[in-house]
């Protein structure tokens, strides 16, 4: 595996540990555990940044043109795939607490 490659996979797996808190986050809802809930959703947007920064340091060695820019390919399109479904699903699990947090007066 290359070094960009682990990159990659560094941020295809900080967007994994951002989605999974996030569904976590979202199932101690259940049980009335919002303060839990909101510090997962809290570990969630942690995980997200690195994804992003990842994401960002990427996309300047791309347009700066640099030898070891990396290349579009089918791990890269997973890597944002995934960066940008952790993001959804974390943005909607958030409203989705208050929602709830809400209707029960909390």
């Amino acid at each position: 595996m290359t070094e960009m490659e682990k990159i990659i996979v560094g941020m295809i797996s900080s967007a994994g540990q951002s989605k999974a808190k996030a569904f976590e986050a979202l199932k101690k809802v259940r049980t009335g555990e919002y303060d839990e809930a909101r510090r997962l959703l809290d570990e969630a947007r942690e995980a997200d940044v690195q994804a992003h920064q990842t994401q960002t340091d990427l996309i300047r060695a791309e347009m700066s043109g640099a030898e070891d820019k990396p290349e579009v390919g089918l791990l890269m399109v997973h890597a944002q795939d995934h960066y940008m479904t952790s993001q959804l699903a974390r943005d909607l699990i958030e409203e989705m607490i208050n929602v709830f947090e809400a209707k029960e007066g909390k």
